[in-house]
């Protein structure tokens, strides 16, 4: 395949943008903004931020593209009913990536290599206050392991040094790590190849585990075949329709320089660790090109990150299609992206039998390591309204028969509050109600009826022949606009020997004593009777 049959504008990050805006999305700023201006500006907006002349370089740096729910379905040009399905869709159905000639590629418009490769041109900048050093955060990074010859993609920062050279992080448990850490041990260089300027189904592509071809998962996601193009100065294929690619290669010294601190997922700073230099052998771009720089680890709007929006939509996609497989009927799940690294898990749920709730926590805690607290809820709760979740914690929750806890299990190396520690404790709060007692009163929610609909019948005595109704229902059925004539009828009734009232609080016609409301079964027990 040539790339003449590709339409490298489709999954181009600048279009993207476009749609973005159209949606929206995007707040577009025209004006020269210095580059230590970029990162307050980004963390205060709540749209994605488009800078139109960023640095003295006046370059076009968009922010946050996939920092909402409603910019990753219009990634994948989806609904909130259908997203789910669709990524679940994507990742069951690979593609593959088919290489194109340099000169069809777009990326390699611009070639820079050699003496004239100058970092220091790109806009790199400060995002947290206590960085080491100013930053690009939205490489994805694409290498060849030496020994299988098998690609490997993933997702890293890089920290300016100077013209050449960046630092970067590769300490937390990874395919890269192990494949730097050998050609670490054999004193080889190890190639890579950095992409800056992605839409964002190639950073679910980087970060979503596979075997095989990582490279083929950028084209799994996208949901078609991709074209690459292989770099000019190591063997490496990257995409071709990207917006900027940075190629070199990984020192052979190993861990040598530190590197560091930077703010994490977590929202705190990960600390200065030692890491590998990446040295830059070439920049290629596309004519019309646009920066992107990502929000990181940014403690106060952890839910408009890049990195915890799309982790969200992986992990509830995941989470659900897991729950079918266990109880017979999750509705929804909803990852709180505020609790850092995506640490909080809603569920609600329909009870069918009892003990569904403490094994949807268990499946989950088993196959999802960061999830450190389950929240599950009836049907009647909406998980992602904090108000409802509150109550509901406050109102269906005992603490000790409801809280499941569970240790020894694998946490997150970036938690703080394991201490250092490679396992942690896990909580699971069951806050449904009794099984089989959503239809009593007690457990029923309150709230102001709307009536509406036409007069089914004309008395209310008509109305209560043909059932028990509550009040409300009764004033619905007899096509009342005022209600008061409604209880005069009812203790018309009531005098008649003829009203009755279930435990619920339904009327009913029912034999009684004249003047006296009957009871029709028992009534619930107060525990405060006697008291």
């Amino acid at each position: 395949m040539q790339g003449r049959e590709f339409d490298f504008e489709k999954f181009r990050l600048r279009r993207f943008v476009d749609k973005l805006i159209d949606l929206g999305e995007v707040e577009v700023r025209e004006e020269p903004t210095s580059l230590t201006a970029l990162s307050s500006i980004i963390e205060n907006t709540p749209k994605a931020v488009l800078f139109k002349q960023a640095g003295p370089e006046r370059a076009e740096i968009i922010a946050k593209a996939a920092g909402s729910r409603k910019r990753l379905e219009a990634a994948f040009d989806s609904t909130p009913e259908k997203i789910y399905e669709e990524f679940l869709n994507r990742f069951a159905n690979p593609k593959k990536v088919v290489e194109v000639p340099s000169d069809e590629a777009p990326v390699h418009a611009i070639k820079i290599t050699g003496k004239d490769v100058d970092l220091t041109r790109l806009p790199f900048h400060p995002q947290h206050e206590f960085d080491g050093s100013c930053y690009i955060s939205s490489g994805i990074d694409y290498v060849k392991d030496p020994l299988t010859g098998r690609s490997n993609v993933g997702s890293r920062r890089l920290s300016l040094r100077n013209r050449y050279q960046t630092g970067t992080n590769i300490t937390a448990p990874s395919d890269l790590k192990r494949i730097f850490e050998g050609c670490a041990k054999r004193k080889e260089r190890l190639p890579v190849s950095f992409t800056i300027g992605s839409h964002p189904l190639d950073f679910f592509g980087a970060t979503t585990r596979a075997g095989g071809e990582e490279h083929n998962m950028i084209a799994t996601m996208r949901g078609e075949n991709a074209p690459f193009v292989k770099s000019l100065t190591n063997d490496i294929l990257v995409p071709a329709d990207a917006e900027i690619i940075l190629e070199g290669y990984f020192d052979e010294r190993g861990y040598f320089e530190p590197e560091g601190p930077y703010g994490e997922y977590m929202g705190y700073y990960g600390a200065i660790h030692m890491d590998p230099i990446f040295t830059c052998t070439a920049i290629t771009m596309r004519t019309d090109v646009m920066h992107q720089t990502l929000q990181h680890g940014t403690a106060f709007v952890l839910d408009q990150t890049d990195a915890a929006c799309m982790t969200a939509l992986r992990l509830e996609a995941t989470v659900m299609r897991l729950l079918k497989n266990t109880i017979r009927e999750p509705l929804a799940v909803y990852s709180r992206s505020l609790s850092g690294g995506g640490g909080t898990l809603r569920v609600s749920m329909r009870q069918t039998q009892p003990g569904e709730a403490r094994n949807a926590m268990h499946a989950i805690f088993a196959s999802q390591r960061q999830i450190k607290a389950i929240y599950v809820f009836d049907e009647d709760i909406d998980i992602r309204d904090d108000r409802q979740v509150e109550w509901a914690l406050g109102t269906r929750f005992q603490a000790d028969k409801d809280l499941v806890l569970v240790t020894g299990m694998m946490g997150m190396p970036m938690d703080p509050s394991l201490e250092g520690r490679r396992t942690g404790a896990k909580a699971g709060f069951d806050c449904t109600r009794p099984l089989g007692k959503n239809g009593q009163i007690i457990h029923t929610r309150c709230a102001a009826k709307t009536f509406g609909g036409p007069a089914r019948f004309q008395t209310v005595e008509q109305a209560l022949e043909a059932g028990p109704l509550y009040y409300s229902h009764v004033v619905e059925a007899v096509g009342s606009s005022d209600g008061r004539e409604v209880a005069a009828a009812l203790d018309e009734l009531r005098n008649q020997g003829k009203l009755g009232r279930d435990r619920d609080g339904r009327y009913h016609l029912t034999k009684a004593t004249p003047g006296l409301t009957g009871i029709v079964g028992e009534l619930y027990h107060d525990p405060n009777d006697g008291i």
